[in-house]
């Protein structure tokens, strides 16, 4: 898929929020499913979808919570999903075919983020691997039907800048022989591409199409505890006030900001015709194969060929068919 890897050089740029991106844009009609829809980010994209006319439904593990969040916003359904359980996974897909309707966007946003402890999950994987990636493997595979019922759908991967400097290792996919924080992370956002790769190579002749969307550096707000604002200082993340620094161009970013390259993917019609790509501040990334350091004044995350290698798209399609039979 790496020549489709081209920007298209669209009116957006970094600092354009979801509400810019889907601006004009009628969803009326549209069904959409949104895993992790009511924290943060997933919460933005949910919001976002919703004011555009779409019908969401947010897939959530603690549904409570979620109806909690997302008391404001009107029309939002929500479900029962634990992404680590594949018995919660069958259901909730059974839920939805038994409807009978179409699914037009898959937002498979949720994710462990930087766990710093070692975990997993029912079936012994690890608990980063296993969310971000065999989770949303097993739901989407689940969903075929439903895409393709509607006859032009969309899946779109949150995945990361870190997928860049991430590695699918092979041999001890759980970690099992020495847990890294960020070596999890780095290999859950490298899968998350490379299962774009292959589920667009795969089904796009069924129109449906995948991209994989890194929504930039999301903190938030604040306010940060002493503890948290020292590890975020030390990353540029925060000034010396402990104020959330932001930097759209540098991939800094509002949850606003970063919203709006995963609805972007979700909804543009810019990207109508094209898939399995990597997007990036509200476009396709260009590919830069450049070994960039990754410090606190440099957060590298353009496309490069590793990441997009086809073969290795292959290999992990087969191995988490495998590991979710």
């Amino acid at each position: 898929m790496i020549e489709q890897q081209v920007p298209l050089n669209t009116p957006f740029t970094a600092a354009s929020t979801a509400t810019d991106v889907l601006a004009g844009i009628d969803l009326a009609g549209k069904n959409i499913i949104v895993t992790g829809g009511h924290s943060r980010l997933g919460s933005e994209v949910t919001r976002t979808l919703a004011a555009a006319g779409a019908s969401v439904t947010v897939a959530a593990r603690d549904p409570k919570r979620a109806a909690t969040a997302l008391a404001d916003v009107d029309g939002v359904l929500i479900e029962q999903l634990d992404l680590t359980d594949p018995s919660s996974v069958d259901a909730f897909v059974a839920r939805w075919i038994a409807t009978g309707k179409p699914l037009h966007i898959l937002v498979n946003s949720a994710a462990v983020v930087l766990s710093p402890e070692y975990q997993l999950d029912s079936r012994g994987h690890e608990l980063s691997f296993s969310t971000s990636h065999l989770g949303h493997f097993q739901l989407t595979r689940g969903l075929l039907p439903a895409l393709r019922k509607a006859n032009g759908a969309r899946v779109v991967n949150v995945t990361s800048g870190a997928a860049r400097f991430g590695a699918i290792m092979w041999d001890d996919l759980d970690l099992s022989t020495g847990y890294s924080t960020a070596v999890a992370y780095g290999q859950a956002k490298r899968a998350n591409v490379l299962f774009t790769i292959e589920l667009d190579r795969r089904y796009a002749d069924d129109a449906i199409r995948s991209f994989a969307a890194h929504p930039g550096v999301i903190i938030g707000p604040g306010p940060h505890s002493p503890e948290r604002a020292a590890y975020y200082r030390a990353q540029g993340l925060v000034d010396d006030d402990g104020n959330t620094i932001i930097d759209p161009e540098g991939g800094k970013k509002t949850v606003e900001q970063g919203a709006a390259n995963l609805v972007f993917g979700a909804a543009s019609p810019l990207l109508d015709g094209i898939g399995g790509v990597y997007l990036k501040d509200n476009d396709v990334s260009k590919i830069d194969d450049t070994d960039y350091p990754l410090n606190a004044t440099s957060i590298p995350s353009m496309a490069n060929s590793a990441m997009l290698n086809d073969d290795d798209a292959r290999r992990l399609w087969d191995l988490s068919e495998q590991l979710t039979a």
